[in-house]
């Protein structure tokens, strides 16, 4: 069995902490309020502003051997960067005021998935951010085109306000394939139950973003 196939099947049994939130189900019905989408673009912002950090603090803690790896890193930056600017634009163009959101402050649960990110390159291994990887990059390819197309057709908005969402799940198509190249590289057994245990983790965290969601965003019409 390659990595990444034992990867996917160890993890199996913490998708549902994503897939089962209710506004996760709700979404791909076509049953959200603007305000809840709205609200989850808004705390997409506060965890997609880190992105590209996240990926220069895991580059620059690699060891030479892990070179090849580093490399790869450096084309997820340029893959990565401005990503945040999409979803303010979607936050604009459903009526809401981007650069309050921009202003905003993160839920408590999407500040404790970043600072896991941040912290557990630090105090565990730089491996650990491609546990966030294979949760944020995998959640967006199965939920992202169905729930943007349920939620457009339900809301009445323009495709203009789902850019984040429909670009992620064509890009994240090639990115999974990029990213099962990688872990199927990596071949210590160590380093594979180090990704293997921050996928799980991610994968609880990420569900509690969706849970803590609730229409008292705090952003105002737009002017």
């Amino acid at each position: 069995m390659t990595f990444y196939a034992k990867l996917q099947q160890e993890t199996m049994p913490d998708r549902d902490c994503v897939w089962q939130a209710p506004i996760i189900q709700r979404s791909l019905a076509g049953a959200v309020e603007l305000d809840e989408y709205v609200a989850f673009l808004q705390q997409a912002y506060h965890h997609v502003k880190h992105t590209v950090p996240l990926l220069m603090a895991c580059g620059s803690r690699l060891t030479t051997r892990q070179e090849w790896l580093r490399e790869a890193v450096t084309e997820y930056i340029a893959e990565e960067s401005g990503h945040q600017e999409w979803v303010l634009n979607d936050i604009a163009a459903c009526g809401y005021d981007k650069e309050a959101a921009r202003n905003s402050q993160p839920n408590m649960a999407t500040e404790l998935m970043v600072s896991y990110a941040y912290d557990s390159i630090q105090r565990v291994s730089p491996l650990t951010l491609f546990g966030m990887v294979h949760v944020l990059e995998g959640s967006s390819i199965a939920m992202a085109d169905q729930a943007a197309g349920s939620m457009a057709k339900a809301l009445g908005l323009q495709q203009s306000a789902f850019t984040y969402l429909t670009s992620h799940g064509a890009l994240d198509v090639e990115h999974v394939e990029f990213f099962k190249r990688l872990m199927n590289r990596i071949t210590d057994p160590t380093e594979q139950a180090l990704i293997v245990h921050s996928a799980r983790v991610f994968y609880h965290l990420y569900g509690n973003v969706f849970r803590e969601l609730n229409t008292r965003h705090g952003l105002a019409k737009a002017a």
